[in-house]
């Protein structure tokens, strides 16, 4: 199973990530968010940097010449789309890096695959995410689902769901995203917490 952690600021975390062998390692490029991080990292030093973990841009509904600027700038591997992208969006992009599509879920979503109907020949992966990012959803609709495409699990997530995890099965289950349970502040990632799920999903 892959490990995705996102709302990276620091250069030492990436760092000690990529130490971690952890797959990917996202950062915010959403001026608004708490843990924006376009500003906080020097751009030559990360596009420079010889890591094995993917470096993952993740955009809100961005226009389409800030996402290649910002591939180009920081080196990224994987854009990540969290807004109302449209497949044409996705398909754009996806001649310049991999494209992780996100979808929100709650108790409204009664059929996955229809969701993901528009984008499933524009993207590489997609993330299924809680719309409350402090709860877990319900993973029993992604069991059901055919998908078809690999895909990542966000929302919520903590050291204490790690049972639940490997519990769950699905032939395109790719990974785990971890965010906020496993910060000491915004942007700031608690490492032990980390590598205690590190250890524990093994």
């Amino acid at each position: 199973m892959n490990i995705k952690v996102c709302g990276i600021t620091q250069f030492k975390q990436l760092q000690q990530l990529d130490g971690l062998n952890i797959a990917y390692a996202g950062i915010i490029f959403e001026k608004k968010s708490p843990r924006y991080g376009g500003d906080l990292l020097n751009k030559d030093v990360l596009k420079n940097a010889d890591f094995d973990l993917k470096k993952v841009g993740v955009f809100n509904n961005p226009d389409l010449i800030d996402v290649i600027d910002a591939i180009d700038d920081y080196g990224l591997d994987v854009v990540q789309l969290q807004g109302n992208e449209s497949p044409e969006l996705c398909d754009d992009l996806s001649s310049q890096a991999e494209v992780i599509k996100v979808f929100g879920i709650d108790e409204s979503v009664k059929d996955i695959d229809t969701l993901v109907a528009n984008y499933d020949g524009v993207c590489d992966y997609y993330l299924f995410e809680s719309k409350n990012e402090d709860e877990l959803f319900d993973w029993e609709i992604l069991g059901k689902a055919k998908i078809e495409k690999p895909f990542f699990i966000s929302g919520g997530i903590s050291v204490d769901d790690i049972a639940k995890i490997k519990k769950f099965k699905h032939l395109d289950f790719l990974g785990i995203n971890i965010n906020s349970r496993f910060e000491k502040e915004h942007g700031v990632k608690d490492m032990g917490k980390v590598l205690a799920f590190v250890q524990g999903t093994k």
